[in-house]
């Protein structure tokens, strides 16, 4: 008689390959499923009865932020509870490693929680932050990307210079360790500092680094206002002229100018994925953005990095020329956004403004809304973030439902009532199947559970995750379909989700009928060459 350490039993399978559901029973040995299939006469250490429920691979975020917070909330609490079993991070050209006398002071001040728990930044190289975080003790497993940002502070700094023969070098050399390391690829933020000072040919020759150890290229593109189409044209040219494989991050049009333009990006994608190019993209299921709020000032206040920033903006006349500027040509990139739609996600020294516009707080003040961000930066050292609502139902409707699209959250482990930050951090994935599947039929259980798990994986070559297969790892989320839902707001965002009952991590079940059980079987996951 068969005995298994975990058997799921008289579950409805939808196993992320997009075919039809099936019931079947699912046995796990160790960290590996063993058979899936009738197991009626086999016994288990122990037992879940998933009669009535979806059983389906844990989710991927492809595209998260949590590099440094899950050394902070290891049992990453926030993401767990969705059923995600594995997070990307790395994103927008952000990590943290590899780390120089040129970038590490900028590193510090900009984790300066990190600092206070750890005491002293326990790595330098990208080799050793991976060695960090494979000891770690975690409930999710992590697999990172290097950012293109880091590496050229690591050489240059954040001044916006074009880098000598030598100092390209020096940065491909940076990008290989991380690529020897285990990375899964290159990342670029292409709106931040200092990775938007680099020009298209620089980032090629670091993605041609990228493609010769098989991993992927992924942006925060140059421009997701007005200028859409033509960024979505530059990171295909990245992928085309490198050979990497191009992920566009969370793909949308931002500002009422750019809205419609998400189905001209996907056509873009899908012509050069036609002619046989691997380029896709991912996105989140909201009509608002997450960023930090020094973002919104023009690109030459920021140059040098966060402590020179801070600096041009106590010069009254620096902002009575960003005052200028955002009058003749918009607030960020273009996207005209209203100063109502900027909110204040995290504050440490204004607890007070949390949930609140830079209009109200502007007023509030009886400042300029200019010179209110001035103060709320100075007052914060730079690291104060907000939501941004500037998108459309209908774009996010257009890749959420594209088969090349897959989904990622975009968030990161959060301490639980700190801040109001975007809803996406607590119900990112529930809430595609509560919303796109069941309320507004866009897509199908089987796509869009797909689109949470072999798509990511796929894309990332994590061949033995993402699937409900024999031999696969026992990443696995058992949820009620009629009752899964996000019930996180802009207004309450730490909030978990509803009707996720078990999520198995390696063969570990981390949620136990709906509880956190406090294990930590989450694992750093490496790029293997095949």
């Amino acid at each position: 008689m068969p005995h298994y350490d975990l058997v799921i039993r008289n579950g409805i399978v939808v196993d992320g390959s997009g075919a039809p559901p099936f019931r079947a029973d699912i046995g796990v040995v160790g960290d590996t499923i063993a058979r899936v299939g009738d197991l009626s006469g086999s016994t288990a250490e122990k037992v879940i009865d998933a009669s009535g429920l979806v059983v389906a691979p844990g989710f991927i975020d492809i595209h998260n932020h949590s590099d440094t917070s899950v050394f902070l909330v290891p049992t990453a609490d926030n993401y767990v509870m969705q059923g995600v079993t594995t997070i990307v991070v790395g994103n927008c050209g952000d990590s943290p490693a590899p780390l120089t006398e040129r970038n590490i002071d900028a590193f510090k001040d900009s984790e300066k929680r990190l600092v206070e728990a750890l005491g002293e930044i326990p790595w330098r190289t990208f080799s050793e932050y991976l060695n960090a975080l494979d000891k770690l003790e975690k409930s999710i497993n992590v697999a990172t990307l290097v950012g293109h940002g880091t590496v050229r502070s690591a050489v240059l700094g954040f001044e916006n210079v074009k880098p000598s023969a030598r100092e390209l070098n020096e940065m491909k050399t940076l990008v290989e360790e991380a690529m020897k390391a285990g990375a899964f690829g290159l990342s670029t933020g292409l709106i931040y500092v200092p990775s938007m000072f680099a020009d298209t040919r620089e980032i090629i020759e670091l993605a041609k680094v990228v493609a010769r150890y098989g991993g992927v290229y992924a942006t925060h593109m140059r421009n997701e206002g007005v200028k859409l189409l033509d960024s979505v044209i530059e990171a295909i040219t990245i992928g085309v002229e490198s050979g990497a494989a191009v992920e566009i991050s969370h793909l949308k049009a931002s500002g009422i100018p750019a809205w419609g333009n998400v189905s001209r990006a996907l056509a873009i994608i899908e012509d050069y994925v036609a002619r046989g190019y691997d380029v896709s993209a991912d996105a989140y299921p909201y009509t608002a953005s997450s960023t930090s709020l020094s973002a919104l000032l023009p690109s030459w206040v920021r140059e040098g990095g966060v402590r020179k920033m801070l600096e041009r903006l106590r010069d009254p006349s620096v902002i009575d020329r960003i005052e200028r500027e955002f009058e003749e040509h918009g607030v960020m990139e273009e996207r005209y956004l209203l100063w109502s739609q900027v909110v204040i996600a995290y504050s440490e020294t204004h607890k007070e403004f949390e949930g609140m516009s830079i209009a109200d707080i502007a007023e509030k003040l009886g400042l300029s809304p200019v010179k209110a961000v001035a103060r709320i930066l100075e007052d914060d050292g730079g690291r104060t973030t907000v939501v941004i609502h500037s998108m459309t139902e209908e774009d996010v409707i257009e890749a959420i439902s594209h088969p090349l699209v897959a989904i990622g959250s975009d968030g990161s482990v959060k301490r639980f009532g700190e801040g109001k930050p975007h809803p996406r951090n607590y119900g990112t994935f529930p809430r595609v199947i509560a919303r796109y599947v069941k309320e507004l039929k866009v897509l199908s259980l089987p796509e869009a559970v797909r689109k949470m798990t072999s798509l990511p994986a796929r894309k990332l070559g994590l061949w033995d995750r993402g699937l409900i297969r024999p031999g696969f790892k026992a990443d696995i989320v058992v949820f009620n379909y009629y009752t899964i839902a996000d019930t996180a707001t802009y207004t309450n965002p730490h909030q978990f989700p509803k009707g996720i009952r078990y999520v198995i991590v390696n063969g570990s079940v981390v949620v136990d009928s709906g509880m956190h059980t406090g294990l930590k079987p989450g694992k750093l996951l490496r790029k293997v060459m095949y």
